[in-house]
């Protein structure tokens, strides 16, 4: 990565953590409450970058918090061919395009491409066309049967050993569509990460447990297909 390319990426990402969007969907807290706080997109970046991806898939774009920093650890490898697919069919009715404009005026989008449809979809078709991935990001949709559905392509996307971080897992329906493939198809959690990042609360209950907002997990290598005899409730 050029320094002027970095420099460019940083400052972008500065100034909206530092100011906010220059649009929100309506009250004044939307941002706060929907993006990636900063120190937990630093350590989104510093993952991938030790894991030197070169390919990274993203599920929800919002404000861009997250693309950012993952742009920058695609800049920072600087690996030939570098892939950011960013997955939102609410960015354009949603965001007013936000998130995507920051990544365009970041210089980003000489590496990243936007897909308008449900992640259901546009996974399907990765699928089909036999794209292969590192690592992705997964923030989009926290109704469990579509985590579950993001997470069951997603483990024929990114490659055995592969890298997923999630956003949210402190709220349940993530938490145990992780669970079943944790206890049913090798998924192990990287344990170290985001040891430092935000702690939320269970469910949003003050009185729940407090967990880590983001979480790591690698998927086997080799993968595997369990039994059905094999079944371990979640």
């Amino acid at each position: 990565m050029t320094d002027e390319r970095g420099t460019r990426v940083r400052d972008v990402r500065r100034r909206l953590a530092r100011d906010g969007p220059v649009w929100t969907r309506g009250p004044e807290l939307d941002f706060r409450t929907v993006t990636l706080p900063e120190r937990d997109c630093d350590l989104v970046r510093d993952l991938l970058i030790v894991e030197e991806a070169r390919t990274v898939v993203e599920i929800g774009l919002a404000y861009g918090s997250s693309a950012l920093a993952i742009g920058e650890a695609l800049l920072t490898v600087d690996a030939p061919n570098a892939r950011h697919i960013v997955i939102d069919p609410f960015q354009q009715k949603a965001y007013n395009n936000v998130g995507w404009d920051l990544l365009c005026s970041a210089g980003l989008d000489s590496i990243a491409e936007l897909v308008a449809v449900p992640s259901s979809l546009a996974l399907a078709r990765m699928v089909m066309d036999g794209v292969v991935a590192d690592a992705a990001f997964i923030d989009g949709s926290h109704r469990f049967h579509e985590v579950f559905v993001d997470l069951y392509y997603l483990r024929k996307i990114v490659k055995p050993g592969g890298l997923l971080l999630l956003d949210d897992d402190y709220q349940p329906p993530v938490r145990d569509a992780v669970r079943y493939y944790e206890r049913n198809v090798g998924f192990s959690e990287v344990p170290e990460a985001f040891a430092t990042g935000s702690r939320m609360n269970i469910g949003g209950d003050a009185t729940a447990e407090v967990v880590r907002r983001c979480r790591a997990v690698r998927l086997p290598d080799p993968p595997f297909e369990p039994s059905y005899e094999d079944y371990q409730p979640f």
